[in-house]
């Protein structure tokens, strides 16, 4: 090709990383004036990737294909690209109404998943790339008598669009969305409604050009009720572009000072000593099960000690980097690239990387990251002084799973039953309520908060937020182990627990997550589907 002065396209670039360093050498010592022919062209595809190389991407041409932003002009991309502007294809469906109706469904639904992306955790837990090769259903219509909602449903929720998606809670979601969509009520009532607004809609059996109209006719900035989002989500998602706006700010930020105040050294070292100073010293575990013994009839004694010792690790982690760093300032040590990687997160005002691998999962800047741990250690401090409390901090343990775990087992001992049969029922205790004894069967647990929703403690229901407020706190909840046959789920949300705001997290060698604690079942007035399109859930810690 390059002889001749062909074309050559290699598609898929991203999948081929170990290659790129050779297609990079072919490009620098290859494609050159002298070998190669005047007409001549390479063109490469890629998602973007980490790996591409860079001097590829300095000495090339460059073209973006990237999804509108913004529900009108997703929808109005669909309508005017092929296959949907062929009207072979558009007019192409025996069930012509039937066929249209729910076309106009399917681009809404994909402009909609898309779409609520922007609004981060609340939108989908993964943001994944949803693409524009599932338009086609025709076939389906063409093939039945009836419209196959059911094989619809499934092939679209399940396979096309539900083959991308990987998290259990994301594709309760998806269903939920698309059931808005795929149902009988937008083929038989041309008054139909998306959203409550009215604003969108499925139009009446038209032709193409008043389906784009209406399209046009559409609003620029869609109301985040048409995602099935409360009014707040608008605020959750300037949030999110303002962070990643001075993360970058702050990654440009100088290191050194002019001649008046503190130099980043003198500042860095003075956060160390405070830091220091007010952290104590690593739990006596020996001292500690001498009090709280492994005993068969109290699982608690158990999970304390194995919290202890996680903290344990994660104290001495960061007493021993703060030291060294403390030496490396002074001269006394060298600065190793760890000890480096610690200075600037410091002086950035971040939990350094080396805290993180072992710590719990936190989102917070380093100030509320130290002032959350404090509170953890004297939790657990306090526990070890006074003896079991009468509620719990649920936000406080480190591995949750494990006192989630030690509940149920101090209960299946109890009762003799085989703890595989049990799970747990929930009662959201009032506002009031002090706690100051313990409960006979179950726990009391504190310290959650809803993202979505507010709690309603006058009719103990999940209610709508407030404006402007992102997070409600949740009163005291009895978690209550029951047999799983005897609990009644009727009229409750299955709302899920996360570690933190990101919600998402992965599977670690224990075959928890690292971020969903479990699922809580919150009672409701609505379908629970208007809670999952809020995207509604429960937060172990705020990110503040």
């Amino acid at each position: 090709a390059m002889k001749q002065g062909k074309w050559v396209v290699l598609q898929n670039c991203h999948l081929a990383i170990s290659w790129l360093p050779a297609l990079e050498k072919i490009c620098e010592e290859e494609i050159v004036s002298d070998k190669a022919h005047p007409n001549f062209r390479l063109w490469l595809t890629s998602y973007p990737s980490d790996h591409f190389p860079v001097s590829i991407l300095q000495n090339c041409v460059k073209m973006t294909n990237e999804i509108p932003k913004g529900l009108k002009s997703n929808l109005l991309r669909s309508y005017t690209t092929d296959p949907i502007s062929n009207q072979q294809f558009f007019n192409g469906c025996d069930k012509i109404k039937e066929w249209k109706k729910l076309l106009f469904g399917l681009c809404f639904f994909h402009a909609l998943v898309q779409e609520r992306r922007s609004f981060g955790p609340l939108g989908w837990n993964i943001p994944y790339e949803f693409n524009d090769s599932d338009l086609h259903i025709s076939n389906f219509l063409n093939e039945y008598q009836n419209v196959p909602l059911d094989a619809l449903t499934y092939i679209i929720g399940q396979c096309n669009y539900g083959g991308r998606v990987t998290d259990d809670w994301d594709r309760r979601l998806l269903l939920s969305l698309l059931s808005r969509f795929f149902n009988y009520h937008i083929i038989e009532d041309d008054e139909y409604k998306f959203s409550n607004s009215s604003v969108y809609y499925s139009p009446a059996d038209n032709d193409y050009s008043e389906y784009v109209n209406y399209i046009q006719s559409l609003p620029l900035a869609a109301h985040p009720e048409a995602y099935g989002l409360h009014e707040n989500a608008d605020i959750t998602r300037e949030l999110k572009d303002t962070q990643e706006l001075f993360s970058g700010v702050l990654a440009t930020q100088p290191r050194e000072v002019a001649n008046k105040g503190k130099s980043p050294q003198d500042t860095v070292y003075d956060m160390c000593a405070d830091i220091l100073s007010k952290m104590s010293g690593e739990f006596s575990i020996k001292d500690i099960t001498a009090l709280y013994p492994v005993r068969y009839e109290d699982s608690m004694n158990t999970v304390l000690t194995q919290e202890i010792i996680r903290f344990n690790g994660l104290i001495g982690v960061i007493q021993s980097s703060l030291r060294n760093m403390q030496k490396a300032i002074k001269g006394q040590i060298i600065m190793s690239a760890e000890l480096e990687n610690v200075f600037n997160s410091l002086l950035d005002g971040k939990v350094p990387n080396a805290w993180m691998k072992k710590s719990y999962p936190s989102l917070k800047p380093l100030g509320g990251y130290i002032l959350d741990l404090f509170a953890r250690l004297q939790f657990f401090q306090n526990w070890i002084a006074n003896g079991h409390p009468s509620i719990y901090w649920l936000s406080g343990f480190y591995f949750t799973q494990s006192f989630l775990t030690g509940i149920l087992q101090n209960h299946s001992r109890k009762a003799r039953i085989p703890i595989d049969l049990l799970s747990f029922d929930f009662q959201v205790l009032d506002i009031k309520f002090d706690g100051k004894s313990k409960p006979e069967v179950g726990v009391y647990v504190r310290g959650l908060y809803l993202e979505g929703a507010k709690w309603d403690n006058t009719c103990k229901i999940l209610a709508e937020s407030h404006p402007t407020v992102l997070y409600d706190a949740v009163p005291n909840i009895w978690m209550k182990p029951k047999l799983k046959t005897t609990i009644d789920i009727s009229g409750r949300y299955d709302c899920p627990v996360y570690k933190t705001s990101a919600r998402r997290g992965i599977l670690s060698t224990t075959g928890h997550s690292t971020n969903y604690v479990l699922a809580i079942y919150l009672q409701s007035d609505k379908p629970p589907s208007h809670w999952i399109d809020r995207g509604v859930a429960l937060l172990c810690q705020l990110d503040d």
